[in-house]
């Protein structure tokens, strides 16, 4: 063996030539050591791509060589030529009869990766050869165990080392012919090369199974019932003589029913019902690509697969092998006219509400949800209705599955989902906390499950769980399906209680995930909203501001994301504003909502002044445009008053400058307000040189908040210009004129400054 340091070396150094010729020398020699040998096929497949190498696979008769010169050549990189001499090789091999003392078994694992790396390199006529071999490796191996090793001493007696049938798990005398699950102490050629066979089966289907394929006599039989055809084909088989591929599929099919029926045997050791069960999925995920292939097997499959499925569904051991069932399903359910909701409805239900802890399952089972989201939405509306379930592996195992719930998040949402969803997303963390208790009670001697007092207040989170104040909450924050109740306040006494998980590492991970979905949640209901939707995630998007977990971190990004959204929602429906004016009015109205929710206070604002417009809905009153006046300047006035230095708070210069700009734009568009808004304007120069804001104020805060409020009174003092600049006339709003307008504002409003303000110098022309 190398050390650690001896590996490093090979590494980083290049070898000399004269050496690698030694090593494929010696790799090559009938009088080395075999483990000699395999060393060197592994210092030069470390090294390689090897330039000086020269070894050839072409004349080499022994089996074991053959693979170590092979592995050699395959490590060389994917050089399409060195891959197909390999696989021609290897096939010629297997084509013949070997020689006593020689195996196929150790040339398999080359073809695999001969298949892996190029499968186009074997012809038809080569791949024939093989699925003949693996026909008879999977179906005709001993059923007798093999001979051990005779150690030669004086005392051995060859007749009492006779070998006995193989078993199967559970200890009886196996009846039927061999597979990877017969037990015996020691095993024959072939039946490591029946082994080898199903390992590789999967993907030699894939690669060979589908070509060329026709169904026998499908031509004169086209008007026949596709179920007739199916079931006269399942029974005929046995009776023709197939083509290679066909065999191969037949003995395919016979074996993995075999495996299927002999998982339902009770293991005597541990290893052997882990074995059973990586089986149990390899030998369903094979009777798919079968059925896939040729659907005369479809039917057989089906009552097959619904039977097992009935066997383990209530055994949580058996959680993955509930997924390639599931598969099975959704690829032939249709063609096979079987109503395939239970299966489904139990897979979405029952394992993540069970299992979300399970890392490794809850991999396999969101990217499973990934890679068939568009088949399940084609298939069922369980899978829409399964989304909270299905948000709980997010919840506990957020940072390995945010990829792939941004794969898959998109087929969740519709018009009935969207609203429960945005609550979800902005509850996940909360999510997080709640799973954690509930596994935290699960875990509690039965003792100690009692129901809490009603009349006694729960003093931690464990006590709530079951306390009766607080069942509901977590009833409703862990359930299983949407919910056409839309209730997110009642989760507020939940949310203080859960503040003590707020700082576990867990609950923060979550945390972070939420603003990459939130933004991708936007976008995808920007797709399908209508106005009414528009308006509800509006309103809610408000409301929820002030009902979010309480992570300082994770609230200021969610108010990051939902200002820019909330932005975005207006450009898409720009009536919102006129539509929904009283609850607008009432979270800008609030001088709190400066201060702790800057973000979305300041893109409401905006809103109000971009949009609060005949141009964009003619709705809009002069009576609204001054109602949202009044309300703004005294918001304005609140936070810019001057006050004893002491209670002087410091308030964002952002909304500030936002406050002045919409507050110009309502009166450019009512123009009796204009007086009003000059006024206050003027008096800004006041405000920013008192020594009692520049005590709390950056200066150069205050120089960009004298500077915009010159310019808007400047503008303010060319009503026409203000007008058309702030008031675009009806058809030209969304044009892209105005929106260059727009745009290029700060820079318009410069040269109206100076324009009307002349440097010092200058002459009026």
């Amino acid at each position: 063996m190398f050390t650690a340091a001896a590996e490093s070396f090979l590494k980083q150094a290049r070898l000399d030539g004269k050496f690698v010729e030694l090593l494929q020398t010696v790799l090559c020699s009938s009088k080395c050591p075999e483990q000699i040998q395999v060393l060197c096929a592994a210092i030069l497949r470390d090294m390689s791509p090897c330039n000086d190498l020269i070894l050839s696979c072409d004349e080499i008769q022994d089996t074991k060589l053959l693979s170590l010169v092979s592995s050699v050549l395959l490590a060389q990189g994917n050089k399409k030529a060195e891959v197909s001499a390999v696989g021609q090789r290897i096939v010629k091999v297997l084509e013949r009869r070997l020689p006593e003392g020689q195996s196929a078994r150790y040339l398999l694992p080359v073809l695999s990766n001969v298949i892996r790396l190029s499968p186009e390199s074997l012809t038809e006529e080569q791949t024939n050869v093989v699925s003949k071999k693996m026909t008879d490796w999977l179906r005709y191996a001993s059923i007798q165990q093999g001979v051990a090793q005779s150690s030669g001493g004086f005392f051995s007696n060859p007749r009492s080392r006779q070998p006995g049938p193989v078993t199967e798990v559970d200890g009886t005398i196996a009846t039927d012919f061999f597979t990877v699950l017969s037990v015996g102490q020691h095993y024959t050629q072939d039946q490591w090369l029946n082994v080898q066979a199903f390992s590789m089966l999967r993907n030699w289907l894939l690669c060979y199974g589908g070509k060329g394929l026709k169904t026998p006599s499908s031509d004169d039989k086209s008007g026949m019932n596709r179920s007739v055809m199916s079931v006269v084909s399942a029974t005929s088989a046995s009776g023709r003589l197939l083509p290679p591929k066909e065999r191969l599929r037949e003995k395919a099919f016979e074996y993995c029913q075999r495996v299927i029926e002999q998982s339902n045997r009770r293991p005597l050791k541990k290893d052997d019902g882990d074995l059973q069960k990586a089986c149990l999925i390899e030998a369903v995920t094979i009777m798919d690509i079968i059925c896939k292939q040729d659907d005369s097997y479809m039917y057989r499959a089906v009552s097959f697969l619904k039977i097992l499925h009935g066997r383990i569904c209530g055994d949580a051991t058996y959680a993955r092998a509930l997924l390639p069932i599931a598969q099975f399903f959704l690829n032939h359910s249709k063609t096979a006219a079987v109503d395939s909701d239970a299966i489904y409805k139990h897979l979405l239900t029952d394992i993540p509400a069970q299992l979300f802890h399970n890392p490794s399952l809850a991999f396999e089972f969101v990217q499973f949800c990934k890679d068939n989201s568009q088949l399940f939405t084609e298939a069922s509306s369980i899978f829409r209705q399964s989304f909270p379930n299905l948000f709980k592996f997010l919840a506990w195992n957020s940072p390995p599955l945010i990829s792939e719930f941004v794969d898959f998040l998109p087929f969740l949402l519709d018009a009935s989902t969207a609203i429960e969803i945005f609550h979800l997303l902005l509850d996940l963390p909360c999510l997080t906390a709640a799973l954690d208790i509930q596994l935290r009670s699960a875990a509690l001697p039965t003792s100690k499950r009692a129901t809490s007092n009603p009349a006694v207040k729960p003093a931690t989170c464990l006590e709530a769980f079951r306390h009766p104040l607080y069942k509901g909450m977590f009833q409703y924050l862990l359930r299983a399906e949407s919910v056409s109740e839309d209730a997110p306040e009642r989760l507020i006494p939940l949310r203080q209680l859960l503040r003590s998980l707020a700082s576990s590492p867990r609950v923060v991970q979550c945390a972070e995930t939420v603003p990459v979905l939130l933004e991708l949640f936007f976008r995808v209901v920007a797709e399908f909203a209508d106005g009414p939707l528009i308006n509800q995630l509006v309103v809610l998007l408000l409301q929820r501001s002030d009902q979010l977990y309480d992570i300082p971190a994770f609230k200021d990004d969610v108010y990051r994301v939902l200002g820019s959204q909330l932005a975005m929602l207006c450009r898409l429906h720009p009536a919102l504003v006129v539509e929904l004016s009283t609850e607008i009015l009432e979270f800008s109205g609030a001088v709190s909502n400066i201060q702790n929710k800057e973000v979305i206070f300041t893109h409401v604002v905006w809103a109000v002044g971009e949009y609060m417009s005949m141009s964009y809905d003619k709705r809009c009153t002069v009576e609204q445009i001054n109602r949202f006046f009044e309300t703004l300047e005294a918001v304005l006035f609140e936070i810019t008053q001057l006050r004893p230095l002491a209670s002087i708070p410091s308030y964002p210069p952002r909304a500030i400058s936002v406050l002045m700009a919409t507050l110009t734009k309502l009166a450019a568009r009512s123009q009796e307000l204009i007086p009003r808004v000059s006024l206050f304007l003027s008096k800004m120069r006041t405000f920013v040189q008192s020594p009692a804001i520049t005590s709390v104020y950056r200066e150069e805060d205050l120089e960009e908040i004298l500077i915009r409020a010159t310019e808007l009174l400047n503008l303010l003092k060319m009503p026409s210009v203000a007008q058309f600049v702030f008031t675009p006339p009806v058809g030209v709003a969304n044009t892209r004129f105005q929106r260059e307008v727009n745009d290029s504002l700060p820079f318009a409003l410069s040269i109206v400054t100076r324009l009307l303000e002349p440097a010092p110098g200058c002459m009026p022309g």
